[in-house]
């Protein structure tokens, strides 16, 4: 049964103060719907990692997702790719590339860097992380978007959510930012990072199929056409199964973290979508049929939560191993320049390479908050050394050591800083997580 909770939705602001012009105070009621040891929000790669973990540690979990389908940027971004070395990070990665090889939607494994990505079919990998989710009894909310907190001394009680029943409250134990933009910890008021003077760039990802011959599709006074291949933007072609591609467009200068920034982003990306498909259509003479772009534009920063242990890129240079390791990358500092539209880079080309590294399970516990951890692109690092821990298999890693750290929180009933973290070590390392 629904309790009633008395000023959730603003529970740390509304009527604090007397309204100003430019303000409107608001309060409501909300039922408490739901009740989890551990609450992830964001199913993106780390999101479903982070919940699989939980489960798998005992905990009660419930995951909440903005969108139809889990996995983010790999499945509703179309970035069908796992960058950098999916063998050994960990049991949760490996059932996800299991269940892909039984379908035969994914490239055979080759270590890194003999090969930075691995390809797949992100259709089907939406349906294989729904039913691994399902597997382990997580709750699954889709068509759910987190909107805030109530924060009580730095620990955070309930979060509110809306969905199509309308604002609800969900209350946990612990708490897992996998929202990619650091929305949970940018709601309770905790210290962000954010690229300055400007993030990562965003890319688009778009589908075209092969046709006999394809005519442009662009009509004359629409837009503006690329001409030149000097004029185009970083564009990388992409396999995308028989007959069809995959076109990655780089789209700086925007703000993931700002309503009107993004939608901008949106607007532009698709745009220089169709510009782009037109120079290979008209001038290249390429049979490409546009079949679409992806749902949401690529984000590769948003907002980065400040956390006990900031990354940095010394770290990642050292390749430095930590007391309190949980996670390891090793892929290149894919650093794009944030203010031009090229195929340029922030460091020089030479210096891109880095050793493996750890991640410390500092860097994954919010700084400002007593239950809040975070995985994924919202972790604790600097700019550069989050160019190379963003990628997919990093993050799942990351996931995977948030999920056991919040559960082995609840079952001690302690919070996640006060952890022995050999012991969440000890975990990682028994389900198959390379730290070494």
């Amino acid at each position: 049964m629904a309790t009633g909770v008395a000023g959730v939705l603003a529970g740390r602001r509304v009527n604090a103060e007397p309204e100003t012009p430019g303000e409107v105070a608001w309060s409501r009621k909300v039922p408490v719907r739901y009740e989890a040891d551990v609450a992830v929000l964001g199913g993106g790669i780390a999101g479903v990692s982070a919940a699989c973990a939980a489960a798998r540690s005992g905990a009660k979990v419930l995951l909440v997702e903005r969108f139809a389908i889990t996995g983010g940027d790999l499945t509703s971004g179309g970035v069908a790719s796992f960058c950098g070395e999916t063998a050994g990070q960990g049991e949760v990665l490996d059932e996800i590339l299991t269940d892909m090889e039984k379908f035969k939607t994914i490239e055979p494994y080759k270590p890194y860097p003999q090969a930075d990505h691995r390809v797949f079919d992100h259709h089907i990998l939406a349906i294989v992380l729904q039913e691994i989710l399902l597997r382990r009894k997580v709750k699954l909310l889709l068509h759910t978007r987190f909107v805030d907190v109530r924060l009580v001394g730095g620990r955070i009680t309930e979060c509110i959510v809306c969905g199509k029943s309308g604002p609800e409250a969900l209350r946990a134990k612990q708490f897992i930012d996998c929202t990619g933009d650091a929305d949970v910890a940018r709601m309770a008021g905790f210290a962000v990072m954010k690229g300055q003077p400007h993030s990562l760039p965003m890319s688009m990802m778009s589908f075209v199929r092969h046709v006999e011959k394809q005519e442009p599709q662009l009509p004359d006074g629409w837009f503006e056409p690329v001409k030149t291949k000097e004029a185009l933007p970083m564009t990388s072609i992409w396999p995308n199964g028989p007959g069809s591609n995959a076109l990655k467009i780089k789209i700086p200068m925007f703000d993931a973290t700002d309503t009107e920034s993004l939608t901008a982003a949106e607007i532009r990306a698709r745009r220089r979508t169709l510009e782009v498909l037109d120079y290979y259509q008209r001038v290249l003479k390429k049979g490409w049929r546009y079949d679409g772009c992806s749902p949401q534009i690529g984000i590769r920063e948003g907002a980065r939560i400040t956390g006990d242990y900031v990354l940095t890129l010394k770290d990642l240079r050292a390749g430095r191993v930590f007391d309190d390791g949980v996670a390891r990358g090793v892929y290149y500092l894919d650093g794009h320049k944030p203010d031009d539209d090229k195929r340029t880079y922030i460091l020089k080309k030479s210096e891109l390479k880095v050793p493996p590294y750890q991640i410390p399970l500092r860097s994954l516990i919010a700084k400002d908050g007593v239950n809040l951890l975070m995985a994924g692109r919202c972790f604790s690092a600097e700019q550069l050394a989050l160019s190379s821990a963003r990628v997919s298999t990093s993050c799942a890693m990351m996931g995977q050591a948030a999920g056991i750290a919040s559960a082995m929180a609840t079952q001690k009933q302690t919070d996640p800083r006060k952890l022995d973290p050999q012991l969440v070590r000890r975990v990682v390392e028994e389900r198959g997580g390379k730290l070494s």
